[in-house]
C-alpha cells in the first residue's frame, strides 16, 4: 500500500493587530499574500515582491519584517501588526499623523510600509540600537541624536519610486518626537527629563 501524500496545506492562527485568524493556507503561501488575499487586508502593499522595496513592511513581534518574504505558516503564534492596526481608538499614530502633515507621501502606495518601519525604526532608536552612521556605538552612550544621517540610514530599506524622501525624514523626526512626548508623559520625572533632553538634542541635529 502506497503511503499517503503528506498534505501541502495547514489550518493555521494569525495574531493580526490583536485579533485572531483562522486560515487554511499552502505551505508555500506568503504572509504578504495571505493578508491581502486571503484576509483583504490590502494595506499591506506588493511592490518587488523580491524584499528589496520594503512597501510589505510590517512588524513581527515588534521588529520589521519584508512580508513577502516571510512564510505565513512561520508567523504563527507571533505578533503581526500592520498598517491597519497602527491607529487606536479613532486616534492616528503620531507617526501617520506626520507623514499626513508633511506630505510624506506622493502616490502613496509605499506609504504603510514607510509608516511601520518609521514606527520601529523609532523603537528601535529609542533602545539605543546603533546604525551604520553612528559615531558612538558604545551601549553606555545610549541614543545617538535622531539626525536626519539617522533617519536615512535606519530607512534606507523602504524605497519610494516618487522621491518623497526630503518629506519623509522630516516625518519620521516629528513622528519620534512626538512620540517620546507621549512617551515621557506616562514616566516619572527624572525619566521624563532625561526623554526630553534627548529629543531637543535630535532636533538640534
Amino acid at each position: 500500500m502506497a503511503p499517503a501524500t503528506p498534505s501541502t496545506h495547514s489550518a493555521i492562527s494569525l495574531n493580526i493587530n490583536g485579533e485572531k485568524h483562522t486560515l487554511s493556507v499552502d505551505h508555500r503561501t506568503t504572509l504578504l499574500d495571505a493578508l491581502r488575499e486571503r484576509l483583504d487586508m490590502t494595506g499591506t502593499k506588493k511592490g518587488c515582491d523580491q524584499g528589496q522595496c520594503g512597501a510589505c513592511t510590517v512588524l513581527l513581534d515588534g521588529r520589521r519584517a519584508v512580508s513577502c518574504l516571510q512564510l505565513a505558516v512561520a508567523a504563527e503564534g507571533r505578533e503581526i501588526a500592520t498598517i491597519e492596526g497602527m491607529a487606536a481608538g479613532g486616534q492616528l499614530h503620531p507617526v501617520q499623523q506626520a507623514f499626513l502633515d508633511l506630505d510624506g507621501y506622493q502616490c502613496g502606495y509605499c506609504t504603510p510600509g514607510q509608516i511601520c518601519s518609521a514606527i520601529a525604526v523609532i523603537e528601535e532608536h529609542a533602545a539605543g540600537w546603533p546604525s551604520a552612521v553612528t559615531d558612538d556605538v558604545r551601549p553606555e552612550a545610549g541614543p545617538p541624536p535622531l539626525s536626519a544621517d539617522e533617519i536615512r540610514e535606519r530607512m534606507s530599506g523602504n524605497l519610494c519610486r516618487c522621491g518623497a524622501y526630503v518629506s519623509i525624514v522630516e516625518a519620521v523626526a516629528r513622528g519620534a518626537a512626538e512620540t517620546q512626548a507621549v512617551t515621557s508623559a506616562d514616566l516619572p520625572q527624572s525619566q521624563s527629563r532625561e526623554l526630553t533632553g534627548r529629543t531637543q538634542e535630535s532636533r538640534a541635529a
